[in-house]
């Protein structure tokens, strides 16, 4: 693993190393399980591999570097690991910010054993990109954070994310160049659980959000103080257009990877007309992939997937 260090500037740019994690042993079996532990439906293990096994599968033919983290783990943690549901969404565990990998808190407690388990084996691989004091002072999942460019940041205060965990964090990502900070504060729901649930990038120049994002401001946070603004103009000054979605399915529409500035990973339950609609998308090649089983856990694709470099 010391063959290359993270490195991470934007959504955007090809990735070249993800880390990802197989979903559990375990069958979630009926309705009212999946209600009270938060999916949507019903989960057999079986097809969860099955979908995991193509993800993967489709970034390893890609030329992406796939590493599952789970087969990392001592004897003892893969006990555990194997019983915890929602250990797939590796998004949430941590984030790397130029070349600094950041870990996130957990803010539910069905997922707090997962994290210590991906921050171990996180700081054996990166122990000079990742410090154990960097870990943020409150709750802060990290589908909560994405990066527009070299000079940008967008953070989500969802139902898991903290005002206070971004302040205990903001001065490492100014350290490592980025400008300023835009913290929205969006409705919390299952709806809209993470930032990544309400908009993505999907472009060089281009977020794709949800229409009713348009009115919520953003606090700007710079090295030197902070200010208001609301978040259009905000992603304007960065060189971003809005793409912005009146009807969509909100993981399958929404939770996509850039496999690199032409290609982009999607569900196949994705309304691709929707997405190739807007003229900056209509060229893009999009590689398909079957995750419906896994998307019954309340996440996508990019909640499955954690870049570690991108070029």
């Amino acid at each position: 693993m010391n063959s290359f260090q993270v490195n991470c500037w934007s959504e955007h740019e090809e990735l070249k190393v993800v880390m990802l994690c197989a979903p559990s042993a375990v069958d979630v079996t009926d309705s009212k399980i999946a209600e009270q532990v938060g999916w949507s439906e019903p989960v057999d293990h079986q097809k969860a591999m099955e979908n995991f096994m193509a993800l993967k599968t489709t970034l390893e033919d890609a030329g992406v570097r796939v590493i599952d983290y789970a087969k990392e783990l001592s004897n003892e943690q893969q006990l555990l690991s194997e019983q915890l549901i929602n250990r797939y969404f590796v998004r949430d565990l941590a984030c790397v910010i130029g070349h600094q990998l950041l870990p996130g808190n957990a803010g539910s407690p069905l997922r707090r054993p997962e994290y210590p388990h991906a921050h171990s084996i996180l700081a054996k691989w990166f122990p000079d990109q990742i410090t154990s004091n960097t870990q943020p002072s409150q709750s802060l999942e990290c589908g909560d954070v994405m990066l527009l460019n070299k000079n940008a940041v967008l953070i989500n205060l969802g139902m898991r994310t903290t005002l206070e965990a971004v302040e205990s964090m903001k001065e490492r990502i100014f350290q490592q160049g980025f400008s300023e900070i835009a913290v929205i504060d969006l409705p919390k729901g299952n709806d809209t659980l993470h930032l990544d649930m309400n908009c993505n990038v999907v472009n060089s120049n281009l977020m794709m959000a949800k229409s009713f994002v348009r009115y919520f401001p953003v606090q700007v946070f710079t090295a030197q103080g902070n200010r208001f603004d609301m978040l259009e103009p905000f992603l304007k000054r960065h060189g971003l257009d809005v793409y912005w979605l009146e009807k969509y399915k909100t993981i399958p529409d929404i939770n996509l990877i850039n496999l690199d500035p032409e290609t982009l990973v999607i569900s196949k339950q994705a309304t691709k007309e929707q997405l190739l609609k807007h003229p900056l998308l209509q060229k893009k090649k999009l590689l398909e992939v079957d995750v419906t089983e896994l998307e019954k856990g309340g996440g996508g694709i990019r909640c499955m997937t954690l870049p570690l470099v991108r070029k």
